[in-house]
């Protein structure tokens, strides 16, 4: 397939806005000539996300209660971090936050596009090595607890279901791989 836009748009509208996020309604020309309506939800942060692991094979976990979901969710530690700001400095930042550990290697593991149907929401998930542990500061909204675990313990929890977060299964799949190809 070509890689132009077959999609026309024809009318634009803010229907909602926030610190968080933009929803926007297009009136649009699908591919196939059809007239329609297209959703669209812009995020204002980038989606981070830090899979810590010490000397040990150990990682740590940040569960609570998702809201949307309705459900408690098991998680590598995950945030947000500015668009305009380093996507690094807001990993560092977030790792520190919710479990309260410091790390003095960094390692990019993935980007990825979360729901890219309806949003343009990026994502960055990290490996954080080399750790040291100090105070954790979650913010006011968080109510966090916080497991450490056994790294396959986890990647068991992706396989199983008992972690169905989409960076955190990411995380755990892509860094088991990469154990297994010796590249980590």
């Amino acid at each position: 397939m070509e890689e132009i836009n077959p999609w026309t748009t024809v009318e634009s509208r803010k229907i909602y806005e926030n610190n968080w996020i933009r929803l926007t309604e297009h009136q649009v020309i699908n591919p196939s000539g059809g007239s329609g309506i297209y959703g669209e939800v812009h995020f204002r942060n980038h989606a981070i996300g830090i899979l810590p692991l010490d000397e040990e094979m150990n990682t740590w976990l940040v569960g609570q209660y998702r809201f949307p979901l309705k459900a408690y969710s098991w998680e590598i530690p995950e945030g947000g971090g500015p668009l305009d700001q380093p996507v690094l400095d807001s990993a560092m930042r977030e790792l520190q936050e919710e479990t309260g550990l410091l790390a003095g290697r960094w390692t990019e593991l993935l980007k990825m596009h979360l729901s890219n149907s309806v949003s343009d929401e990026a994502a960055v998930i990290f490996i954080a090595r080399d750790l040291t542990m100090g105070p954790a500061a979650p913010e006011e909204t968080e109510e966090l607890v916080l497991r450490k675990l056994p790294f396959e313990e986890a990647y068991q929890m992706a396989l199983d279901g008992r972690i169905t977060d989409s960076m955190s299964v990411a995380a755990l799949l892509k860094t088991k791989l990469l154990l297994l190809e010796g590249k980590l």
